[in-house]
Formats: structure tokens, C-alpha cells, sequence
């Protein structure tokens, strides 16, 4: 079948290669120039699609990237995997509605449709089918197959791939799910349909609520156990001896990436405006997330203070830029804010990060470096936030003055764990 995939991010570009991989014509398309041209030249950037597999999709004429919207024609299945930012805590659905605009010009009768994105439940029935229907004249369910299946992509897991993850899918009608989980059978191992999209648009809103909620949960327990002089992780690691009744989650210096700080919201709004109500834990989730970021911050300031040093000039090597470890991604990164405020109070704040590449959006007053002897005994303070496989930890132990460790991988008399 020819498939085109709208959007080659971290989620469209590993569905586009397995597509590809499995006898499929795919257009991956975009409308980033620089995406394409990186793309076409076999140079992947997402971690989870190595430039290999990108290459041999490519030379086997199974895969191509476009810019030009006229390549999505003819397609047989066209998916959905763009952004869905915020703005001021009001869900961005442009990127959704252009794609709709777009793929309404090719959509043939018997084609089918389906949506990926991250968004609140409603949203395929509501505003992504009637936008198709009418650009293209045709109805959903009648004329064409229209359905939701949400990404469950983890980057950098080396476990649960694309392939391996169960993934979950709906359809506005019975012939639109039984297309959709057609499609999706022959890219992965495991299909597990719903009733209709709202429940698939839900499920996903739900499983990154219940990560967002919990990891709030022991952010907060970790802050109120260091003024009660507890070791929370020792607490963290006794409690996860218990084999039933208990879920691990560790506290860290806050959540980034699109979903944690994002996706709760869309539930949280769509809650307010269909029912008028709030929703008190994602909301409170997010004040206590939103500022780990300060609670490090702080963190740092005091053992500047207990030093008798002044944060103002003085020099701080952060590892790790990242919101994930072993991954580039560092959109939303509690980093990006705690280099700012470091910033801001007069420090020289230097950063290293092996997998987030030069031109990723930072302050430009943050100076990047490599994590090497000399960094380390140059800097008054290091902040282990980001805990990538890559970094020399024994390097890190042996020659860091003092370190605050967000994730509990070092050890030695020198370090203070969050």
C-alpha cells in the first residue's frame, strides 16, 4: 500500500521506517526543509531510527521525505503524527487541522485515515473527520476509513520498541477499526482495540496523567523527607521490595518532553470546558512538577551558602541537557530552566550532553562543553540532571569538588543526592 506519514519526528519517523520495512510505499512527509534534506541524505536524528535503517529503507526505494504536500496523493493510508503543543494552557490544534486540510485534497474513497497526535478525547470525531469530510466531499465511515491510535513511542527504550509495544486502536465506525487494525497488525506485535476514538484519546491522556501524578507524588515526598533528615531513596528502595500494590518512581529535577508537562493539560482542559469542573490532581501535579526545576535551584544556592560561596560568579557544570536519559530530546527540560535561573543570579553555567546537538534551543549565554577532568576541576558546583550511559561517572566521582546528583548514580563523600 502507499502510506504517508505526516510528520517525521521522534513518533512519525519510526512508524514511517517500519511501514517502509514491511513491504509498504511510504512518503514520509513534513514540512521542515531542513528535516527533509537531513532525511533524503540518509542522516537520521531520531535515536530510535539509526541512520542504517534510515539508508536501507532509503535505497530500497520503500521510504522517501518530502516537503512538497503533492506527494501525499494516491495514498491507500495516510497517519497523522504531528505537534500538539500548548499555548497559555489552551491546547494548539493547528498542526492537526492543517494536516486534515492537506490530506482532504488526496483523500480517495476506501482510504483510510488516522490520527496519532496527543490531544483531548472528541477530537477525531469533532474537528480532524469534518475537516476531511469537508475538504474532500466525502463522508467518514461511508466513504472512507477514519480512526485514532495513539503513540506510545519511548525514546531511547531498548526494550519496548515500536514494534514490541502494544499499540491501541479505534475507529469512527466497524470497517474503520478493522481497517485501522489491519494496518497497524503488520507493524507491531500486539493490536488492542476500543469501542471509538474518544477511548483512545482517553487511554492516552490517562496512562501520561497517571506517570505525571506519581512522579508528582515523590518529587513532594522526597522534598518534605530531606527537612525531616529521611533518606527517601532508601525509603523508595524498601518500598519497591513489595512485590504487589506498588509502582516505582523515583524523584528527579522536574519532567519534560511533549508529554508530561503537556498532555495532563489537554485532560485538564477539556475536563473544565465540557463539565465546568477542574481537575485537582493534574493540576496539582503540575505545580509541584513545574517547579523541581526551582526546588534544585535552591538545592544548590544552599550549598553554595553552607560553603560561605556566593552563587553570583562562580562556576556551574551541569550534566546533561535532555529531559530522558540516553535521548537528544530536550524540549521542556527542567535543564533549560535551571541553567536560566543559574543564569540569571550571575553564574558562569557551563553544560555537556553528548546526545543533544549544537542549535538546540538554549540560552545562548550557556557555554557547552565536553564532560572531561578539566571541566570538572574548574567548576565550584556540578548538577547531575540528565544521567545519560555515556558520562564518565568514575571521572565525575574522582574530580568534582562538590556535585548535586537529581538521579542517585554517583556515590563518594563529595556528592549530595536531590
Amino acid at each position: 500500500m502507499r502510506v504517508v506519514v505526516v510528520g517525521q519526528g521522534y513518533v512519525g519517523l519510526p512508524l514511517a521506517i517500519r511501514a517502509a520495512e514491511t513491504g509498504h510505499e511510504v512518503i514520509g512527509y513534513d514540512v521542515d526543509t531542513e528535516r527533509v534534506k537531513s532525511l533524503a541524505a540518509g542522516e537520521s536524528y531520531v535515536e530510535d531510527v539509526s541512520s542504517e535503517r534510515l539508508r536501507a529503507a532509503l535505497e530500497a526505494g520503500s521510504y522517501r521525505a518530502s516537503d512538497a504536500v503533492r506527494d501525499c496523493g494516491g495514498f491507500d493510508v495516510a497517519v497523522v503524527t504531528v505537534p500538539t503543543p500548548l499555548h497559555e494552557g489552551t491546547p494548539d490544534l493547528r498542526y492537526i487541522e492543517e494536516s486534515a486540510r492537506d490530506l482532504a485534497r488526496y483523500l480517495r474513497p476506501g482510504a483510510t485515515v488516522i490520527l496519532e497526535s496527543t490531544t483531548y478525547p472528541g477530537t477525531t470525531q469533532e474537528l480532524f473527520g469534518p475537516l476531511l469530510e469537508e475538504g474532500s466531499g466525502l463522508v467518514a465511515g461511508a466513504d472512507f476509513h477514519l480512526g485514532y491510535s495513539p503513540e506510545r513511542i519511548d525514546p531511547g527504550n531498548p526494550v519496548w520498541g515500536f514494534e514490541q509495544t502494544p499499540k491501541v486502536v479505534s475507529g469512527v465506525d466497524k470497517a474503520s477499526l478493522k481497517a485501522v487494525r489491519k494496518f497497524y497488525d503488520g507493524l507491531v506485535e500486539t493490536t488492542v482495540p476500543v469501542s471509538s476514538p474518544k477511548e483512545a484519546e482517553l487511554a492516552k491522556l490517562l496512562e501520561n496523567t497517571f506517570r505525571h501524578v506519581n512522579i508528582a507524588l515523590v518529587n513532594e515526598i522526597a522534598m518534605f523527607a530531606r527537612h525531616l533528615d529521611i533518606d527517601v531513596w532508601q525509603a523508595i528502595d524498601a518500598a519497591s521490595s513489595k512485590p504487589f500494590g506498588f509502582m516505582r518512581f523515583t524523584p528527579g529535577p522536574g519532567v519534560g518532553g511533549h508529554c508530561l508537562p503537556i498532555d495532563p493539560s489537554y485532560l485538564s482542559w477539556h475536563v473544565q470546558r465540557e463539565l465546568g469542573t477542574s481537575f485537582r490532581f493534574v493540576e496539582l501535579a503540575n505545580d509541584i512538577n513545574n517547579h523541581m526545576p526551582d526546588f534544585v535551584t535552591r538545592r544548590l544556592v544552599n550549598a553554595f551558602n553552607a560553603r560561605k560561596r556566593s552563587v553570583n560568579g562562580s562556576r556551574v557544570l551541569l550534566l546533561g541537557l535532555a529531559y530522558k536519559k540516553n535521548t537528544g530530546d530536550a524540549r521542556e527540560s527542567p535543564a533549560l530552566r535551571i541553567s536560566q535561573l543559574l543564569l540569571d543570579m550571575g553564574a558562569e553555567v557551563r553544560a555537556a550532553d553528548p546526545h543533544v546537538v549544537e542549535g538546540h534551543r538554549v540560552d545562548n549565554r550557556l557555554v557547552r562543553v565536553d564532560l572531561t577532568k578539566e571541566e570538572l576541576e574548574a567548576a565550584d558546583a556540578v548538577v547531575l540532571i540528565t544521567d545519560h550511559d555515556a558520562f564518565d561517572y568514575e571521572l565525575v566521582e574522582a574530580h568534582a569538588d562538590y556535585v548535586l546528583d537529581c538521579r542517585r548514580r554517583l556515590s563518594g563523600p563529595r556528592i549530595e543526592v536531590l
